[in-house]
């Protein structure tokens, strides 16, 4: 197990997920066991070098112009005909015409080139810059009437005349990239680019950048990544422009905090100053790992550099205190904006929202919901995906549905986000039926699943421990054109370790890296969490000390960690990080509180798991429905009935919705009190709220039942099981088989084990320990050596090993 989750190094330079000068094939998604191939395009762009006497390089005297900003008088309004000739204004008239025959291009051109050369001398400098512009601007200007194509193939028809191949230089490729990536053309674009470079032409910065800012305003970022690497390998200098693109797809890719950082030092050590796009975009990179101190030092550097925050740098600043778990010192950065002179807008408020929501801190969100309306802004479908998402990982459905419906009143559709937030509210309650209604909504709403979607089903499905559907999904995803990123191979180690599948979560791991994919904080964290489960402390401490040293740990590391402490029934190592979170070693964040309380209590430890739940209260951080049902089962387990009611009824008026393992926690309660009927009466309870009962449901009744000798009454509630659906483990079986036993009706007792045999339920040792320790109690020491002799005949797939530790536990 440990060589299997030992994590290797980040990788240096991830490939790309998918054909470089291709556009995706969604039908036919590269297999998840092998790295996608490139294609020889490719190979040929990034891995060769100049051809031995290439053509003249794209660079010319004329001054450069930023990529997308041309100074344009003409940007927003209807095109107009800016330093064409005369001539030139003709060509495009006619090119621009709705019934233009293409076919008649070369006549067209033909006719412009001829009247700018001379028979004795051709083109003039003047007339070459004439030219120039002419080209430039009829290109643009068929960019503007969407005629990407005819476009293009005017700069093909430039490019073949041995005359003017000087006129392509870096502007006017980067102008045609540019308009091809708008148009969605951004294998045409790449292509273009490889086309250049294998007919000798010298790529320019200007070239590369543009192509880096069409893969990257794509969401094709690694593509991007490439395309800067091999800029760098051919010893061509980056400019402002090109860092502040490839630093925004770093963050967009979620990559190290490190590989960030050298970017952003390489710029620096090139003698590039960043500027307050740079500032903001590095501010907005730490969003995804909630780096709030680097946020925070970037920000005052921002300012003594001399660069004056605006609202984009402080929503950014806002997100990473929102992520990082911080809403009070939010509100801060909202009156110093305030201040400033920016007036919040709906990103400022839905940030805000956001950072209390994630928090738990729910009237707070509904505050600021209330105030962004009363200063005349209206909620948006993220405001209200937000609050609905708060609500439901709160636990209260009944206040997420009242989101739901008045986001519809308000006359906002809802969007992908929206379906994705039910689809996992009803998931993650077993409501299946109602899931995949939410699903068919969307459809007919005209929204496609997208990622999230995929994602939100593999994490319901791995939470329900229902692995043949998560591999189902995500064989349907793949089907659907969707590759797996990050965040998917992360979801997929979350679902198969719930499912108790830690080889399958492994080995998607192990999948992930041969796809190239580095794995981030939330790898980690999924990492851990798989160990957590099995209780693979020490393991856990490992990978713990190895991710150490690339990023930081966050709270859901340390939940991790906790949960695997307690699950290896290590106490004291969970006081000690109890006393650091206590103390303020580790920051309290409420999720290290509830998981403290989940611990302890899960471990028995009520005055600790009281202590946890105060502490909770104390900080001001709101309970959630996890953190209620661990308080209701501990106090259930101890038989404190007033005090799991106190729980029950805070749940009522605070909008909770019970969910399975309350009225779980609940029926075991009574199943082991006086008044065990009580458990029955809230299984129907629970069937007349469209809760399905699990096995533990059945199980806990038939032991009430059972325990107090009303066998008739528990082989009903058996029987109602199974008519369920519910299929009976072997836990159910002992029950049944310790009762008997107990009552002197061993003739049952073995019936029942050979009936849970025939019906697919392996016995184990609590099984035959049950009838072996009755008859020695019952003082029938002679049958319980006649039926550990026969145990053959009632069970052929006994082992030996059992055999020989039975008859050990006669002579005891």
């Amino acid at each position: 197990m440990a060589e299997k989750l030992a994590l290797p190094l980040l990788l240096p330079n991830p490939p790309p997920p998918k054909p470089f000068f291709q556009e995706p094939q969604l039908h036919s998604p590269t297999p998840l066991s092998q790295p996608p191939p490139l294609t020889p395009l490719l190979q040929d762009f990034l891995h060769t070098h100049h051809l031995n006497n290439p053509t003249p390089s794209f660079t010319t005297p004329r001054p450069r112009r930023r990529i997308g900003k041309h100074r344009d008088p003409n940007k927003g309004k209807p095109w107009f005909h800016h330093r064409l000739s005369s001539q030139g204004e003709l060509t495009l008239h006619s090119l621009i015409d709705p019934q233009f025959d293409v076919e008649k291009l070369d006549q067209e051109l033909f006719t412009l080139f001829n009247s700018y050369t001379n028979q004795e001398n051709g083109f003039s400098e003047f007339c070459r810059e004439t030219v120039f512009s002419d080209i430039l601007g009829i290109i643009k200007a068929l960019g503007f009437h969407k005629k990407c194509d005819l476009a293009l193939s005017v700069f093909e028809w430039v490019k073949k005349r041995g005359d003017l191949e000087n006129l392509i230089n870096g502007s006017l490729v980067a102008v045609l990239i540019s308009m091809l990536g708008k148009e969605g053309q951004v294998s045409t674009a790449a292509s273009l680019l490889h086309n250049l470079h294998k007919d000798g032409y010298g790529i320019d910065v200007y070239s590369y950048t543009s192509l880096i800012t069409v893969f990257a305003s794509n969401g094709r970022y690694r593509e991007a990544v490439m395309v800067f690497k091999k800029m760098e390998e051919e010893g061509c200098k980056p400019t402002l422009i090109t860092y502040n693109v490839i630093l925004n797809v770093y963050g967009k890719m979620g990559m190290p905090w490190n590989k960030i950082m050298a970017v952003f030092d390489g710029m620096k050590n090139s003698g590039i100053a960043p500027d307050a796009y740079t500032y903001n975009t590095i501010i907005t990179c730490c969003r995804r790992g909630s780096l709030l101190e680097e946020a925070k030092r970037f920000f005052e550097e921002m300012k003594s550099v001399g660069y004056v925050p605006d609202k984009v740098t402080y929503n950014a600043l806002l997100d990473v205190y929102g992520k990082s778990r911080r809403p009070k010192e939010a509100m801060e950065v909202l009156r110093e904006m305030e201040v400033n002179g920016f007036s919040p807008s709906i990103v400022t408020y839905n940030s805000l929202i956001s950072a209390y929501a994630r928090d738990g801190l729910l009237e707070e969100a509904m505050l600021l919901k209330t105030k962004m309306l009363e200063n005349g802004i209206k909620p948006d479908v993220f405001t209200y995906t937000t609050l609905l998402s708060g609500f439901e990982k709160a636990g209260k459905d009944e206040s997420a549905m009242r989101i739901f419906e008045e986001m519809r009143e308000a006359g906002c559709n809802p969007n992908i986000c929206t379906f994705n937030a039910l689809i996992k509210m009803y998931g993650n309650r077993g409501k299946f039926t109602e899931m995949m209604k939410i699903f068919d909504d969307m459809k007919a709403c005209g929204c496609t699943a997208d990622v999230v979607t995929w994602n939100t089903l593999l994490a319901v499905f791995g939470q329900n421990g229902m692995d043949t559907e998560v591999s189902g999904v995500f064989r349907e995803m793949k089907r659907s054109g969707f590759v797996a990123e990050r965040d998917t191979f992360n979801t997929l180690i979350s679902a198969y370790s719930k499912c108790g599948s830690f080889d399958q979560a492994m080995a998607i791991y192990k999948r992930m890296l041969e796809a190239g994919v580095t794995p981030d904080l939330s790898t980690y964290n999924a990492v851990l969490a798989a160990l957590a489960r099995g209780g693979l402390w020490d393991q856990s401490e490992k990978i713990f000390a190895e991710m150490n040293g690339r990023c930081r740990p966050n709270e859901l590391t340390y939940s991790s960690m906790l949960h695997a402490y307690a699950n290896g029934k290590q106490i004291e190592k969970i006081h000690a990080l109890a006393s650091d979170i206590y103390s303020g070693s580790i920051e309290p964040h409420t999720i290290l509180l509830k998981t403290l309380v989940l611990v302890y209590s899960k471990s028995d430890l009520l005055m600790e798991t009281e202590q946890a739940f105060l502490e909770l209260r104390r900080k001001g951080f709101s309970p959630d429905i996890t953190t209620l049902n661990a308080m209701v089962s501990i106090y259930g387990r101890r038989q404190m009935i007033d005090k799991a009611n106190e729980i029950l009824n805070f749940m009522h008026k605070s909008g909770f919705t019970p969910s399975l393992t309350t009225y779980n926690s609940l029926m075991y309660m009574y199943s082991r009190s006086g008044n065990f009927e009580r458990a029955e009466e809230i299984l129907k309870n629970l069937l007349s709220k469209g809760i399905k009962p699990d096995v533990i449901s059945f199980n806990t009744v038939i032991y009430g039942y059972c325990r107090n000798g009303r066998m008739k009454d528990a082989s009903r509630v058996f029987l109602e099981m199974k008519e369920s659906g519910v299929t009976p483990d072997v836990i159910t079986y002992n029950t049944f088989v310790a009762s008997y036993a107990g009552g002197a009706m061993f003739v049952e007792a073995i019936d029942l084990i050979q009936y849970m045999i025939k019906n697919g339920c392996k016995p184990n040792q609590s099984t035959h320990n049950s009838v072996v320790d009755w008859y020695c109690k019952l003082d029938r020491r002679d049958e319980a050596i006649t039926f550990v002799s026969n145990l053959r005949k009632i069970n052929p797939h006994v082992s030996m090993e059992e055999e020989r530790r039975l008859s050990e536990r006669l002579m005891m």
